[in-house]
């Protein structure tokens, strides 16, 4: 039955990215925290393991987005480039900061972090361009400010990346696909810092590689890639404010929930 549980948890996040275009890592870290609790897991490692068992999952989602945006020639690979070393540093920096991060104070950040999460689904609108990109020294720094921020919190590049790049005037097409892609180095990244930081360590379970859960990992990339593809189809036939209220509403509930514990 846990696997089961499993395969629905990647059902639903993948529903929720194809939806709203929003990494899976907002519904399945928070539901793998009490997945792992129920399941016995040391408190002390179990949001580690939700989070790098998150990235490691979003490595198959976003291979899969990147390619089709590939295939697309949507992809503006000088900004890529541009924004991808200040990722790679940021995704080693933010999986290190959250593993010497007290479990309870880490759970409460990112507490913090669903309730932002919540009133932007809720409320906030696709920024406006106001300026153009900045230099390479500039861009590299939001590159590391968005890899840090993405592995701290187990979550895809693209629920940052996009109104930023959206703010500093990159059309939305653009803007969409070196998202996709950027969530890819933090995936990648983020997971092999989590795995190192979490390797030897003698409160995680058996089948666990570092801070990644294998049986949740497989289980959750079975169906997430899936369901992505259906949320994306549902998405042209639902109405998407009502939709994101919806989703404002849960992220909203699972906050208070982590920040009530």
């Amino acid at each position: 039955m846990t696997f089961v549980s499993f395969l629905m948890i990647g059902a639903v996040a993948g529903l929720m990215s194809g939806l709203f275009g929003i990494g899976g890592g907002l519904v399945i870290v928070p539901v793998l925290i009490g997945s792992f609790g129920a399941m016995g897991f040391a408190s002390e490692s179990a949001i580690h393991l939700a989070i790098g068992t998150s990235l490691a999952s979003i490595i198959v989602t976003a291979s899969s987005a990147s390619y089709a945006h590939y295939c697309r020639g949507s992809i503006d690979w000088s900004i890529v480039y541009r924004l991808g070393l200040g990722i790679a540093f940021g995704s080693i920096l933010g999986a290190w900061i959250a593993t010497q991060l007290h479990a309870e104070h880490l759970t409460w950040y990112f507490g913090c972090f669903l309730l932002v999460m919540s009133l932007y689904m809720a409320f906030g609108r696709i920024p406006k361009a106001q300026r153009k990109l900045p230099n390479t020294w500039g861009i590299g720094m939001i590159g590391t400010a968005v890899g840090t921020i993405s592995s701290m919190f187990g979550i895809g590049g693209g629920t940052i990346t996009f109104p930023v790049l959206s703010w500093f005037g990159v059309s939305l097409p653009k803007a969409v696909a070196v998202s996709a892609v950027c969530s890819l180095p933090i995936a990648i990244f983020g997971t092999a810092a989590y795995i190192y930081n979490g390797w030897g360590s003698a409160e995680l379970p058996a089948w666990s590689i570092g801070y990644v859960y294998m049986p949740a990992w497989l289980g959750i990339v079975l169906t997430s890639s899936i369901f992505a593809r259906l949320g994306s189809r549902l998405a042209y036939r639902l109405p998407a404010k009502r939709l994101k209220q919806a989703f404002a509403l849960l992220l909203l509930v699972m906050a208070i929930k982590l920040l009530c514990e």
